[in-house]
C-alpha cells in the first residue's frame, strides 16, 4: 500500500454532534471495527420521567440524555462524565450509571490491551491444513483495521472479516487460570470462496517472548469481545 493511500485511510476530521466533539475517520469506511455508532436519542416528548428513578421532569428536575445508550435520565442518574473512545469523543461525555460502568471497563482495553496489540508478538503461524509453519510477528495495524503478520511473507487480515477467534490454552498458571498458548482464527478473504483459517502458536524459546505472546493473546481475546459487540449493535 502506498504512503498516500495509507495517509488517506488514517486521515481524521473533527465533527460536532449533539453529544459533543468527535474525532472521526475522514472516510467512514476506514473507521475502527471496534467502534460504536452514536445512538438515537429518545425524543424529549416520549420521556416525561427519568428512565431510571422515575422522577418527573420539570423546571427544576431537568432531563439529560446518556451519550452511550440515548435514554433520558435526571441529573442524579446521569451525572458521570466518562471517556467514550469507542464513539471517538474528544472529551468525557455524560453517561448513565450503567453505561459509565461499561465505558470504565472498556477504558482498560484502550489504555493497556490496545498498546499490547499494536506492539505485536512473535508466533509460529500455520495456514489452513498445511503442516508447515513459519515464524511471524503478529500485530494490529495503527488504524486497528488489520492484523499484520510479518515473516517470510507479509499477510494482512481485515479484522472486520474475522468470524471466529478461539484462544488455545494448556495447563494452569499459579493463579489457577489456564495458560494461553495460541489462537485459532477463521476469516473471509474478498474474492475467495469459503472461510480461511490459521493457527498462531507461541514459540518455545525465551520466557520473555512467551510472556509477550501470552499478553498479546489475552489482549486479542478482549478485542474479539468488543468486535462482536460492535457487530451486534
Amino acid at each position: 500500500m502506498s504512503s498516500g493511500v495509507a495517509a488517506r485511510r488514517d486521515a481524521k476530521k473533527l465533527v460536532r454532534s449533539p453529544s459533543g466533539l468527535r474525532m472521526v475517520p475522514e472516510h467512514r469506511a476506514f473507521g475502527s471495527p471496534f467502534g460504536l455508532e452514536e445512538p438515537q436519542w429518545v425524543p424529549d416528548k416520549e420521556c416525561p420521567r427519568c428512565m431510571q428513578c422515575d422522577a418527573k421532569f420539570d423546571f427544576i428536575t431537568r432531563k439529560h440524555h446518556c451519550r452511550r445508550c440515548g435514554k433520558c435520565f435526571c441529573d442524579r442518574c446521569c451525572s458521570q462524565k466518562v471517556p467514550l473512545r469507542r464513539m471517538c469523543f474528544v472529551d468525557p461525555v455524560r453517561q448513565c450509571a450503567e453505561c459509565a460502568l461499561v465505558s470504565h471497563r472498556e477504558a482498560e482495553f484502550y489504555d493497556k490491551q490496545l498498546k499490547v496489540l499494536l506492539s505485536g508478538a512473535t508466533f509460529l503461524v500455520t495456514f489452513g491444513n498445511s503442516e508447515k509453519s513459519e515464524t511471524v510477528v503478529c500485530r494490529l495495524s495503527n488504524n486497528q483495521r488489520c492484523l499484520i503478520l510479518d515473516g517470510d511473507n507479509r499477510h494482512e487480515i481485515e479484522v472486520a472479516h474475522i468470524s471466529t477467534v478461539q484462544i488455545l490454552t494448556e495447563g494452569f498458571t499459579p493463579g489457577g487460570s489456564a495458560r494461553a498458548t495460541g489462537m485459532f482464527l477463521q476469516y473471509t478473504v474478498p474474492g475467495v470462496e469459503g472461510v480461511t483459517q490459521l493457527r498462531l502458536m507461541a514459540g518455545e524459546d525465551a520466557n520473555a517472548s512467551r510472556r509477550q505472546a501470552a499478553a498479546w493473546l489475552a489482549a486479542m481475546h478482549k478485542a474479539a469481545k468488543l468486535l462482536y459487540e460492535s457487530r451486534d449493535q
